[in-house]
């Protein structure tokens, strides 16, 4: 009998496990997507949204505070939804509410309209590049909370 894991032959042999992330309907079961469909939906998303983030930062730096603001928020939104992919939409809400992770998730969101208002209502680069900063910390924070033990390791590495 086979394991049930992500790293086992049968992964190997082109048939996906049952796990976690397929449990329950996707965002996007109307669609009729399978689960390597719904994979590759997930990889596309987060290709764009990384792609969009990183042109948006060469923006900053050559001066386009308006351009950036736009192209970073939109990138990490589409990385955002590549979840929905694999989870859902509705699935992965009540897991960002989580008492574990709902000040990361705060910060995170609260981030991602303070690079607008920074590039747009105050026009700071410095306000900008400071609320990246916030918004990447956070994510990361809120991503750790996923992996057991993770956020202790990570303050135990820095000294907290």
């Amino acid at each position: 009998m086979a394991s049930k894991g992500w790293f086992n032959l049968d992964t190997v042999a082109g048939t996906i496990p049952e796990t976690q992330f397929f449990e329950g309907d996707s965002a996007f079961s109307f669609l009729g997507l399978t689960r390597m469909q719904r994979i590759y939906g997930f990889v596309g998303c987060e290709a764009i949204g990384f792609v969009l983030s990183i042109l948006g930062t060469v923006l900053l730096f050559i001066g386009a505070t308006g351009s950036f603001a736009a192209l970073y928020a939109v990138g990490t939104v589409i990385s955002l939804v590549g979840t929905g992919f694999l989870i859902g939409f509705t699935k992965q809400i009540k897991l960002m509410f989580k008492p574990v992770r709902v000040v990361a998730t705060i910060l995170f969101l609260a981030s991602i309209v303070l690079i607008f208002v920074g590039a747009f209502v105050i026009g700071s680069d410095i306000l900008c590049i400071i609320f990246v900063v916030i918004e990447y910390l956070a994510y990361t924070w809120y991503c750790l909370s996923y992996i057991p033990y993770a956020r202790s390791a990570v303050l135990k590495v820095v000294g907290m």
